[in-house]
C-alpha cells in the first residue's frame, strides 16, 4: 500500500518475479562433494524419468483410439499406464527433494533465518523423514523380494506378468528417497557445523537451472 501525490492510496501488485519467489521458496544451503555426486545421479534418475510422462501419453492415446474408434478395449493396456505412471512418479519423488521443488505448507519457515530453516530441516531430516524411509525401504525389499519367488502375476485377464517389476520400483523409489535425504542431510550440517566442508553456496536460481 503506497500513497500517491494527491494522498489517494493505491494497491501494488507484487511482481512476477516476487510472485515466483512466494510460490518457489528454497532454502539455499551449501553443497558438499559426495551430496554433489549423489544429487548429479539422482537428478539423472528423476529427468529420465520424466520421459515416461511422454511413453504413457502415447499409450493413452492408442488406447482411446482403439477403444472407441475400433471398439477393441485393452486390459493389458490399461495396466500399462498405471505402470508407467507409478514409475514415474515414483522415481520423481527423490529429484523433487534434491532440487527442493516439493510442496512446503509452512508459512513460518519462509520467514525465519537461514540458520533457524537448518535447524528446522536437520529436526525433520533426522526425527522424521529418514525413520519413516528407513522403516519403507525395510518392508518394501522383502515385498518385492517375496513377489519376484512367487512369480507374482496379474490377476486380471490378459493382465500383465512380472508384478514384481512395479513393486520394485516402489523399493527403489524409497532407496533414491533415502539418498536424496542424506544428501539433503549433509548439507544441513554443513550449514550448521561446517562438517562436511562446504565447496560452494547453491543459490535458487542454480536450482531451477538444475531443475530445467
Amino acid at each position: 500500500m503506497t500513497v500517491s501525490g494527491k494522498g489517494s492510496p493505491q494497491n501494488v501488485r507484487p511482481s512476477v518475479s516476487d510472485t515466483d519467489e512466494f510460490l518457489h521458496h528454497h532454502t539455499e544451503l551449501p553443497t558438499t562433494r559426495v551430496s554433489q555426486g549423489m544429487d548429479r545421479v539422482i537428478a539423472a534418475i528423476g529427468k529420465g524419468a520424466s520421459w515416461l510422462w511422454v511413453v504413457l501419453t502415447g499409450v493413452i492415446i492408442w488406447a482411446v483410439v482403439g477403444r472407441y474408434a475400433f471398439d477393441h478395449g485393452s486390459v493389458t493396456l490399461e495396466e500399462v499406464q498405471w505402470h508407467l505412471a507409478g514409475t514415474g512418479w515414483l522415481l520423481g519423488l527423490a529429484y523433487t527433494l534434491v532440487v527442493d521443488d516439493h510442496v512446503r505448507v509452512d508459512v513460518i519457515h519462509e520467514r525465519l533465518s537461514l540458520k533457524s530453516q537448518g535447524w528446522i530441516e536437520l529436526f525433520g531430516l533426522v526425527v522424521l523423514l529418514l525413520p519413516f524411509l528407513g522403516l519403507a525401504v525395510y518392508e518394501m525389499i522383502p515385498y518385492a523380494f517375496s513377489s519376484w519367488q512367487q512369480g507374482e502375476t496379474s490377476q486380471a485377464p490378459a493382465g500383465l506378468p512380472y508384478r514384481w517389476v512395479p513393486k520394485g520400483i516402489l523399493a527403489l523409489s524409497f532407496i533414491l528417497l533415502m539418498l536424496a535425504a542424506l544428501s539433503r542431510l549433509l548439507k544441513v550440517t554443513a550449514l550448521l557445523f561446517g562438517f562436511p566442508k562446504p565447496i560452494r553456496s547453491k543459490s535458487g536460481n542454480d536450482k531451477k537451472e538444475g531443475a530445467s
